[in-house]
């Protein structure tokens, strides 16, 4: 079953560094009207929360650039930024390094009970690794429905 999981894993990242290799620089700042973020904001967000649920919670240092967290938490948005936001390359890279961090510092511990149980934004609780991992595929899945939706309106609109 974990093996299973982690090719999951491997399927959902590899659709959105596709996704995020075929964007131009430009695209991915244009926030339409009607949106708070941008693409690269979902971008970046998606690898700050993947991290911050499977190497923070488990009292880990995160592996993402610690200006991620000034960028893509949660509450962040461009409009606030102070700093220069990572090019695509960079988050792409990021992205795909990701995979490999977390397959190596989470095999065979998906089932590690967390030391609290971790109540995230929308009120679910999580007991173990595994089921933090799990969420984080739903986050990217709700983010990449973001970034088509925000793309599609670009496009509509002829930004």
């Amino acid at each position: 079953m974990e093996e299973m999981i982690f090719r999951y894993m491997d399927t959902i990242r590899d659709h959105t560094v596709n996704t995020i290799n075929e964007m131009t620089e430009e695209k991915a700042d244009v926030v339409p009207p009607g949106f708070n973020n941008n693409i690269r904001w979902n971008f970046g967000h998606i690898a700050f929360i993947q991290d911050r649920v499977t190497f923070k919670l488990l009292g880990e240092e995160m592996g993402v650039p610690k200006i991620y967290k000034l960028l893509f938490a949660p509450g962040t948005k461009p409009a606030n930024w102070q700093f220069p936001a990572p090019s695509l390359e960079e988050l792409s890279q990021e992205l795909t390094n990701q995979k490999s961090r977390i397959r190596d510092f989470l095999t065979g511990r998906l089932d590690e009970k967390l030391e609290t149980p971790f109540t995230n934004g929308i009120g679910l609780t999580f007991y173990t690794i595994g089921e933090c991992l799990l969420f984080t595929f739903y986050h990217e899945a709700l983010h990449m429905e973001s970034i088509k939706r925000i793309n599609l309106a670009i496009n509509q609109d002829n930004i």
